[in-house]
């Protein structure tokens, strides 16, 4: 099994629980699943002691016990937490989170995307950017901005599973490949 399989499954395990409780317990199973990820992610030391196999299970838990008592979470998403560290799955945390965080926003109707330029955009352009990638899929966008100086001009847009790079880096290298092939 690969680990975005297990993951995708102990999300879903936990997602199920939270749609049966309810949606406000369901998106806040969620939030203080990211905030937990997010406080292990912070430290390369925390990372490294869950990844750990040296470490027994019962002193990950008690680890993992004084950050969720830290972040005060739901006693589900505690017990969740203790479940993971039973069966040694505690560093998939981030990645439970992330998949968790993927089936909120896709029961809610929310898309997450990357926009990618070779330089820095103002804010009014970001938000002209959104407002009109929002208009054309018909969806709420949650769009990331970076950038990449390599790409030399132009965009690389990431949305879910999909490129669309109209970036001058690859169109020289359209070019460069049809002039090796001679067209």
């Amino acid at each position: 099994m690969t680990g975005n399989v297990v993951s995708r499954r102990y999300a879903k395990a936990l997602f199920s629980i939270g749609a049966a409780k309810g949606e406000a317990d369901q998106a806040k199973y969620g939030e203080q699943l990211v905030a937990l990820s997010d406080s292990i992610m912070e430290s390369a030391e925390a990372v490294g002691f869950f990844k750990n196999p040296s470490f027994s299970a019962e002193e990950k838990k008690a680890v993992l016990n004084q950050l969720t008592d830290k972040i005060a979470v739901d006693p589900m998403v505690k017990n969740f937490c203790d479940l993971l560290a039973d069966k040694g799955r505690v560093e998939m945390i981030p990645a439970i989170a992330s998949d968790y965080k993927a089936m909120m926003d896709a029961v809610s109707g929310v898309i997450s995307g990357e926009l990618i330029t070779v330089s820095e955009l103002s804010e009014e352009r970001k938000s002209a950017i959104q407002a009109n990638l929002e208009k054309q899929a018909g969806k709420k966008l949650e769009l990331s901005f970076a950038t990449d100086k390599d790409i030399l001009g132009g965009i690389v847009l990431k949305v879910g599973d999909k490129v669309m790079d109209a970036s001058l880096k690859a169109q020289l290298q359209i070019l460069k490949e049809n002039i090796k092939r001679g067209e």
